[in-house]
């Protein structure tokens, strides 16, 4: 007769407090996100950044956590997922005093990059450790849902208290926040957290982090440079050269013993699928929290308490449909719990594709609350799904492509929608003929720019000149809408398609729980 497999231990109260210390950096993490972009009028303003410049100040921190989450989780397998954690949080304190106390736009850029490799160290550490604290999988569900679920509190908490702190201080308190925290996080988890290292991890391959990044950073700033000269062979061969890279980055991979990235586990559909969902998802979330930002700042004429209270109730929503998500999902198919947030999304950026440029922030809000609310269910779900649909041996390898999918697809919204939306702008402001040449340059470049020159010029000049940037900034925030609205809605069809065989989550430990006394009747 064969014993029943051992029903896995429930965690206690150490690894419970210990998921709210692993929960810092997480909670920090989606607060930067947010709050940046409140500041970035501010930045410019004081800095004197161009928009291509803000594009790259508020970008190159999700770039270089996504070219660099892969390694750092193969790293900490080696030395240790607690003491890569404890690195990271340092250098990510002192990163944050470079970033407040920055001097020009090249010196915040420089400090955002470090920021970004810093914070590479700690998120795969603190997924990966809820994956060792919680071997239950009830309870490993729920603490990774619970995880999700803060990331949201901070999307909800960054449009407050940067406000606050952007009413108060100036714009370099966002970063000086983190300090404290990190304080925090370095004070605790050498007693709360336990240890974990992977014997069998295979070495870090350092040419395929340089290709990876060789692939990634030419392709963007091509982008860019489309968008803001038009075309032109430098970014053209910018473009064709990180494709190329990204062809020998794939097959150095395959050949490799010990690859950095495994791209066997995208032999599985539902697996890939995921990863394309969570990377659309917050690449149409990273572009519009951009434009939406600067349009209640700029357009709307709010200031940034003003715009961060008024983004709140879009916030909570997401904090609610990530907290239900899981619930929803014990009783029906996850793909239609998804699917149908998507589709609210989708329908809250078509809403969004119809601000006018008035000073009613109606439209605005109702669209963004719909947006973050929608994307509620794959956020709490998706890194979950992730992991259940890869095997059990390769779960590492899973969580940090699903943080990668996550932080590329939100630089990558940033960069290619900001793109987008730039090159909008551009055609259709109208600029005086008879504007003094630094204006007529800023009024060229950004709305930003253009608020900033226009300070200098008579009311006379000025009005007219910010009512044309704001309707060409009004244009690029409609057209974002749209594009977003088409693909929330492509994406939602493709998770029916796809994923729609997935059982209930909640049939799915009853069939596990049903499998234990099923082995003890063989033999």
């Amino acid at each position: 007769m064969h014993n029943a497999p051992p029903t896995p231990a429930r965690a206690g109260a150490r690894q419970w407090t210990g998921l709210a210390v692993l929960a810092l950096p997480t909670l920090l993490a989606s607060i930067d996100i947010s709050v940046l972009n409140l500041a970035a009028p501010h930045v410019s303003a004081d800095l004197g950044a161009d928009g291509t410049q803000m594009l790259w100040i508020i970008d190159i921190y999700a770039f270089m956590i996504a070219g660099f989450l892969v390694t750092m989780g193969t790293l900490g397998d080696r030395i240790g997922r607690r003491r890569l954690l404890l690195v990271g949080g340092t250098a990510f304190g002192i990163a944050s005093v470079l970033a407040a106390y920055s001097t020009s736009p090249e010196m915040l850029i420089a400090a955002r990059a470090l920021l970004g490799l810093a914070g590479a160290t700690l998120m795969p550490s603190t997924l990966a450790l809820i994956s060792n604290m919680f071997v239950n999988p009830g309870e490993r569900g729920m603490a990774i849902a619970l995880w999700a679920t803060v990331f949201s509190v901070g999307i909800a908490l960054g449009p407050i208290v940067g406000g606050a702190l952007l009413q108060s201080f100036w714009w370099g308190s966002v970063f000086l926040m983190a300090v404290p925290v990190m304080i925090l996080l370095l004070a605790l988890a050498p007693f709360l957290l336990p240890e974990f290292k992977d014997p069998g991890a295979g070495r870090i391959d350092l040419f395929s982090v340089l290709l990876s990044l060789a692939a990634l950073l030419p392709f963007v700033y091509g982008l860019k440079e489309f968008a803001r000269n038009g075309f032109s062979a430098v970014p053209l061969v910018a473009v064709l050269l990180g494709l190329a890279v990204g062809v020998a980055f794939v097959y150095r991979q395959r050949s490799l013993s010990s690859p950095l990235l495994d791209l066997s586990l995208f032999r599985s559909l539902p697996f890939s699928v995921l990863l394309c969902a969570m990377l659309l998802t917050m690449f149409v979330a990273g572009g519009t929290y951009l434009f939406v930002t600067q349009y209640m700042q700029l357009v709307v004429g709010q200031s940034p308490l003003g715009a961060g209270l008024w983004l709140l109730p879009g916030a909570l929503l997401l904090i609610v449909t990530s907290m239900t998500a899981p619930v929803m999902a014990a009783f029906v198919r996850p793909a239609y719990v998804v699917a149908a947030g998507l589709l609210v999304s989708g329908a809250g950026h078509a809403v969004l594709a119809f601000v006018d440029g008035s000073s009613s922030v109606t439209v605005a809000v109702v669209g963004f609350t719909l947006i973050l609310g929608g994307g509620g269910p794959l956020i709490a779900l998706g890194t979950d799904l992730v992991l259940s649909s890869a095997p059990d041996e390769r779960a590492g390898s899973a969580s940090a492509l699903a943080e990668t999918s996550t932080e590329l697809g939100t630089a990558l919204g940033i960069a290619v929608l900001g793109s987008i939306g730039a090159f909008v702008y551009r055609s259709a402001v109208l600029v005086p003929e008879d504007l003094p040449a630094p204006a007529a340059d800023s009024a060229r470049d950004s709305l930003a720019a253009t608020a900033v020159a226009a300070e200098e010029l008579p009311s006379s000049v000025a009005s007219p000149l910010l009512e044309t940037a704001q309707a060409a900034f009004t244009s690029a925030v409609t057209a974002i809408g749209g594009i977003n609205a088409a693909l929330s809605v492509v994406l939602a069809l493709l998770i029916l398609a796809t994923l729609r065989h997935l059982p209930a989550m909640g049939a799915q430990e009853e069939a596990a729980s049903e499998a234990a006394p099923a082995a003890t009747e063989q033999g």
